[in-house]
């Protein structure tokens, strides 16, 4: 009798869990995932990424794609200095890309590598993702990628508009004038997405539920 009521119990315990876990996945649905989708909408439809990935995850070709980078950043940077907005932004990095995959080939061959270089800009999904103290979440963004060799390797990634690629992150915080402009494009609710702690750590919780929750 006592075995039969502890089942009963474990039972009932069993039930009331799946009650309640039916109940959050339900409010993380609705109050999480459709507002933070709106919100990442916003913020992808106001930026550029800049994407270099390297041909390979081996030392050498992460280290000259460090250097390929650096090479391109330089180049593009007085490029979009005087840019007012992501269409004329775009619209220069469309016009410079035979220049900037010139940069890039030169900048591989000085370094003794015979890579193809690809540059184009795509729509693709990212991770959740951080520059400095600044991070944006996972969705879909417009990004100007270059792609060296078989682009097999991980990438270095940055902001081109508003321009955040021309800052030293290095220490983990973004300078307030670059913040600046990243508000400036901006809504209020968007810019305290990317820019505050607590957001930070609402996306890994969010990653962590998507895939515990299969969504």
């Amino acid at each position: 009798m006592k075995k039969m009521h502890r089942t009963k119990r474990r039972l009932a315990v069993l039930l009331i869990m799946v009650i309640v876990i039916s109940l959050m996945v339900g409010y993380y649905r609705v109050n999480y995932t459709g507002n933070l989708d709106a919100v990442t909408e916003g913020i992808a439809d106001s930026i550029i990424r800049f994407h270099v990935r390297a041909n390979s995850d081996s030392e050498e070709d992460q280290e000259v794609k460090l250097k390929v980078k650096q090479a391109v950043v330089d180049y593009i940077e007085p490029l979009l200095a005087d840019s007012q907005s992501i269409d004329e932004s775009r619209n220069i990095l469309m016009e410079q890309s035979d220049n900037i995959k010139e940069v890039a080939i030169n900048t591989l061959r000085s370094e003794g590598h015979d890579d193809s270089v690809n540059v184009y800009f795509e729509n693709s999904y990212f991770p959740v993702k951080s520059y400095g103290d600044v991070t944006f979440p996972a969705g879909y963004y417009e990004a100007f990628r270059v792609d060296i060799g078989a682009a097999e390797g991980k990438n270095w990634w940055c902001v081109l508009y508003p321009p955040l690629c021309f800052v030293d992150a290095v220490y983990g915080v973004v300078p307030d004038e670059s913040k600046q402009k990243l508000e400036g494009v901006l809504t209020e609710k968007e810019y305290q997405t990317v820019t505050q702690k607590e957001c930070r750590i609402k996306f890994k919780y969010l990653t962590f539920m998507n895939e515990l929750l299969g969504l």
